[in-house]
């Protein structure tokens, strides 16, 4: 008899559940019992009684949450609870062929009103459904609107902070007002004067007392780690006790008069030593197209002193350029035109010369492709960017009597500066004789690191850096970035006491060694390469940030140009009033990334982490809308200068380059998706591919084709555009399917870093950035070798009368398209999911 009685009730329990559930058992299957056939009607309804003890009564749900010590106790309520049914009751709903209201074994009529309460249940799941059908219905229809956004959906603008926090839920623009609610701009002025009151050489012991300043400061806020890293790296300095001398030269090759130089600690760190002896050639600012033009004139460079403008390139691009045309020395003056004085603003002095190095390259020269530390022993090897003939910077008061001296031709207009009525003549002019006698010695630099760690995913890094150190006061140089610096770290210090917590980790860093080319942040990058180029998601340099307050321009990767577009969006203008700087932009440029989006320069610490590194990384800064900074890497940068530079305006230019940067941060440190817009360099392999398309004619005469780069670019383009498809159709709650987006999207600018080149050889392996063989640059100069009959060989570098080598093409063209190639496929995902056309 017990289990006569077990199974029935075993059997209308799961057509109880299957009705709910919808499987459909059938009403006799649930009503009749196996071996119980022959029981008694009697019995039978005794045996619902008790069933329906044990269901839920109607104002009760089956779906009823029990936790805890309550599902003991269960049964045994409901039991207590159980009444005895009324006559018209049936138990449960069963499917089947008999009438509506019928029980089994009962044939009892159910008035309208009963049936009423009956059909309610179902009523309210029928709308139920459609509720929900309507509601799924406009989300799809909402997430396929969104795709007419484009690459705006990597701009999250609502992201949710998923830590819990006494602040509940935070939201982007609960973050926006926290983070400029705490941030003030008073402290940054008040750092930035006194900063740039202190000695601070690279290496020197007044810099040592400023290292220790900072790490106290550092210790009172609320940081998850704050820890010193030291690299011994060979720097270059003035010999007091000899210094750098410049004389005319006779004609029979005596030494005559000396040139003074106005200041013996103004000088170009890793100028080669020794002495020069040329005549007197005036270059312009000594860019490659300058040197070819002056070919054309027939003006001897081979022997010569090439006399250049500062400006447009960088020291070590003169300089670099200068050898390659076979010039003994280099003399770098400031012009007027580009440093003098203004009606209405200050400018440089003409008895003032301008410092620079001149390493074509990053880091330590001396430990190429390895980091400096003390207990490691390296072979004596030197970077291929040092120069092997001595520059030199003097003033302008030095550089007119020069042109004073020079005949030949005269200069084309667009070459003539404003030197006091100097007539700008191309020389030759008299020899002169450069002597340089700076000593290379090594010297112990520190950077400085603190760090917020993420709740989310710590492993992965927003780095935000500033150039501690500089030659002079350095006001515009590196104070204004440290001061920025540390006032972020207060800020986020403070945000993180009111609640918040980023998901991913925030490293600040004060780097130490950046006058001598960027050398503290890449020997850092140098040691650490193997840990950082998967956890370091972007890089922001605060360097050269406030040099003017006419223009605003970010040197970026194109990963971040529509992140950069849309923080534009939300910070004001700091000289036009109701205004953001996007509007101040886009008002008189319609194109607005054309007018403020640049490539990184060599001389950036954002560089390194880009091209040799392969971290997206961005330097913004603002500057004068006709000319550069006039005291940058002078004496006379100072905080009085800087603050009569922008007329009063420097705490509000400084506030918004703080407001800029601490925006940028939340979103990258933020967002569950990152908000790097990956799609960005399919546009830019388009436009390269444009300036090779020029070629095709003439590679096809010779049997060869640009076929395989194309290829690669469409596999880069779909890769793209089918994880952009997958994004949409995920979810952002879903934190282990974001992880696995965001570390694709992570590896998109590293594996544009060639895979077929040693980082020792040719540390900047980035094919667009970079600088080697490999590059898509040094391509295309290839390629231009095809219409010059090798009288480009020598602005590639190449041996002169080489001309086109089809075995050098076909060398660059693989190792570009397989590195175009591998980004593709790591943006594709896993190894089943790579679709290319190879």
């Amino acid at each position: 008899m017990v289990q006569e009685i077990q199974r029935p009730v075993a059997e209308l329990n799961l057509a109880a559940v299957s009705s709910h559930s919808g499987l459909g058992f059938d009403r006799h299957e649930a009503g009749t019992g196996g071996s119980g056939g022959g029981t008694s009607m009697e019995q039978r309804w005794g045996l619902l009684r008790k069933v329906q003890q044990w269901s839920p009564r109607p104002s009760q749900t089956i779906y009823r949450r029990v936790e805890g010590p309550q599902l003991e106790n269960l049964e045994e309520e409901d039991r207590e609870e159980g009444e005895e049914l009324p006559a018209q009751f049936c138990p449960m709903e069963l499917k089947g062929p008999e009438r509506l209201g019928s029980c089994p074994g009962r044939s009892i009529p159910i008035p309208w009103a009963a049936a009423g309460r009956k059909a309610a249940p179902y009523l309210v799941l029928t709308t139920l459904l459609i509720f929900t059908g309507a509601f799924l219905l406009g989300y799809v229809a909402f997430r396929g609107s969104c795709q007419a956004c484009g690459d705006s959906v990597l701009v999250v603008g609502e992201d949710v902070n998923s830590e819990d926090s006494s602040r509940g839920t935070l939201y982007w623009s609960d973050l926006q007002d926290m983070f400029l609610r705490f941030l003030g701009e008073g402290r940054m002025e008040d750092t930035i004067r006194l900063t740039s009151l202190r000695e601070r050489v690279a290496g020197s012991a007044r810099m040592a007392t400023l290292v220790q300043d900072i790490l106290d400061k550092l210790s009172r806020q609320k940081l998850d780690h704050v820890w010193t890293d030291t690299h011994y790296v060979g720097l270059q300095f003035p010999d007091p006790a000899h210094p750098n001398t410049l004389h005319w030269v006779g004609a029979d090759g005596s030494v005559q008069e000396q040139l003074p130089l106005e200041d013996p600690e103004v000088y170009c760190p890793y100028s080669a030593t020794g002495n020069a002896t040329g005549k007197l050639v005036y270059a312009h600012y000594g860019r490659r197209e300058d040197l070819q033009d002056l070919k054309a004139k027939d003006v001897e460079l081979a022997g010569s002193l090439l006399l250049v403008r500062a400006g447009i390139t960088s020291f070590a691009q003169k300089v670099a350029i200068a050898q390659d045309f076979g010039a003994h020395g280099v003399l770098i003056y400031p012009d007027p035109a580009d440093f003098s004085q203004d009606p209405h603003k200050p400018g440089l002095s003409s008895d003032r010369a301008v410092y620079g190095h001149v390493h074509l390259g990053t880091g330590d020269p001396y430990t190429p492709g390895f980091p400096s530390f003390n207990q490691t022993q390296f072979p004596p090897v030197e970077s291929s960017g040092l120069p092997n003939i001595p520059a030199q910077p003097i003033s302008a008061d030095v550089a007119d009597r020069l042109l004073r001296k020079l005949t030949g031709p005269v200069a084309p207009q667009e070459w003539k500066g404003r030197l006091s009525d100097s007539p700008y003549r191309l020389g030759p002019g008299p020899g002169l004789r450069l002597v340089v006698n700076n000593h290379r010695t090594s010297t112990p630099i520190s950077n400085i690191f603190a760090c917020i760690e993420g709740f989310a995913e710590p492993d992965h890094y927003v780095v935000i850096g500033a150039q501690r150190d500089a030659w002079g006061p350095g006001a515009a140089k590196s104070a204004v970035g440290t001061a920025i610096l540390l006032e972020l770290v207060r800020t986020f210090s403070s945000m993180v006491s009111s609640g918040f917590r980023p998901r991913r980790s925030l490293l600040f860093i004060s780097w130490d060694g950046g006058d001598f080319g960027s050398v503290g942040a890449t020997e850092w990058l140098e040691g650490y390469l193997s840990v950082l180029h998967l956890k370091a998601v972007v890089y922001v340099s605060l360097d050269n940030s406030v040099l003017g307050d006419g223009k605003f321009h970010a040197k970026t990767s194109p990963l971040l140009v529509s992140l950069i577009e849309n923080i534009l969006k939300q910070v004001d203008s700091p000289n036009h009033s109701g205004q953001t700087l996007y509007d101040q932009v886009a008002f008189t440029h319609p194109s607005w990334d054309a007018e403020v989006i640049q490539p990184l320069p060599m001389d950036s610490s954002a560089y390194s982490f880009t091209a040799f590194a392969g971290v997206p990384a961005v330097e913004f800064s603002f500057m004068e809308d006709d000319r550069v900074y006039p005291f940058l890497h002078t004496k006379e940068d100072t905080y009085e200068n800087l603050h009569k530079m922008l007329r009063g305006r420097l705490p509000a230019v400084v506030l918004a380059v703080a407001q800029l940067a601490g925006q940028l941060l939340i979103r990258l440190s933020h967002d569950h998706l990152l908000p790097l817009d990956f799609g960005r360099y399919g546009d830019v392999v388009l436009r390269h591919i444009g300036n090779l398309n020029e070629f095709s004619g003439d590679l096809k005469a010779r049997g060869l084709t640009l076929q395989w780069v194309y290829s690669a670019r469409g596999d880069y383009i779909r890769a793209a555009e089918k994880l952009r498809k997958e994004i949409y159709s995920s979810e952002q709650s879903d934190e282990r399917l974001m992880r696995m987006y965001n570390v694709r999207i992570m590896r998109v600018e590293f594996y544009f870093l060639s895979q077929y080149v040693s980082p020792a050889d040719s540390p900047f392996r980035h094919i667009f950035l970079g600088q080697g063989d490999h590059t898509l640059g040094a391509l295309v100069e290839h390629l231009r070798m095809l219409r010059s009959d090798g009288s480009g060989a020598a602005s590639s570098g190449l041996s002169p009368g080489l001309g086109f080598q089809e075995s050098r093409f076909r060398r660059q063209l693989a190792l570009l398209t397989w590195t175009l190639q591998g980004a593709a496929n790591a943006l594709s995902g896993d190894v089943w999911n790579i679709d290319n056309n190879f």
